[in-house]
């Protein structure tokens, strides 16, 4: 299992980027930090991934998107965009700190509600199934968060373990994988950066809002639809509390 541990770095926060999967997640904490739209330069020509960037405090913040996809219009979601646009902003703003905020399905039956709000300890995937010995842990990708014991305790936060795929609905095999990953989330991205965050070399945390039950009565895209206007307000609150404690602070101080 490969953690994210850069605990003896005792240089002050100054960069952070955050990353959403849609524009819905991102522009409430856009509006409340009051971050500008940058020109696109920071990205190759063409592409429509967006970056707001601002300073807050002792911060220069960085929130990005993937943005629409160019040939159907919906937000780009799963782990692909994810990864690259988060690639190429690492690359570009050499980040102190990577925060993936969005939101999750919860699982009813491991204590999980409604506008939940989780910082999340392990990261893994569920529908990467390589059925032979060795390649299957590849394949599963269990990661660890960057550790933020302060963090926890000074916010009360929840903790648990997400697992990540690439459709919204769940078949009877993704169930069984997201239950081996003793999951008590799932979301379409942050196993895919805690890759991306641990091959950079950047510490990264998770907060991750539920927006719908993944073994509820409701289905899941009906519930999702219904709740998102809300979830993604639980959702920034939660991210401003963070950046409150997190400002001023090394990362061994979290």
């Amino acid at each position: 299992m490969a953690t994210l541990a850069f605990g003896d770095d005792n240089r002050p926060i100054s960069t952070v980027l955050i990353f959403t999967a849609m524009d819905s997640e991102a522009l409430p904490i856009v509006e409340h930090f009051k971050l500008s739209r940058d020109d696109g330069s920071l990205f190759p020509l063409g592409v429509p991934w967006i970056r707001y960037q601002g300073c807050y405090k002792d911060l220069s913040l960085n929130v990005i998107y993937p943005g629409k996809d160019r040939d159907l219009g919906n937000n780009s979601v799963g782990t692909v965009p994810a990864s690259l646009v988060t690639y190429a902003s690492i690359q570009a703003l050499k980040p102190d700190l990577l925060i993936n905020a969005g939101t999750a399905g919860g699982f009813k039956v491991k204590g999980a509600c409604i506008f939940d709000v989780f910082l999340v300890s392990d990261l893994s995937f569920h529908d990467r199934r390589i059925p032979i010995p060795g390649p299957d842990m590849y394949g599963i990708g269990l990661r660890q968060s960057f550790s933020t014991p302060n963090l926890v305790k000074e916010l009360n936060l929840k903790v648990c373990k997400l697992s990540t795929g690439d459709s919204l609905d769940m078949s009877p095999q993704d169930e069984r994988c997201i239950l081996a990953n003793d999951a008590t989330i799932v979301d379409m991205e942050g196993a895919a950066l805690a890759y991306v965050s641990s091959l950079m070399e950047v510490p990264a945390i998770f907060i991750k809002a539920v927006s719908n039950f993944v073994d509820g009565e409701k289905s899941i895209p009906e519930e999702f639809a219904q709740n998102l206007q809300a979830t993604v307000v639980a959702l920034r609150e939660a991210v401003v509390q963070v950046v409150e404690f997190i400002n001023g602070k090394c990362l061994s101080e979290l």
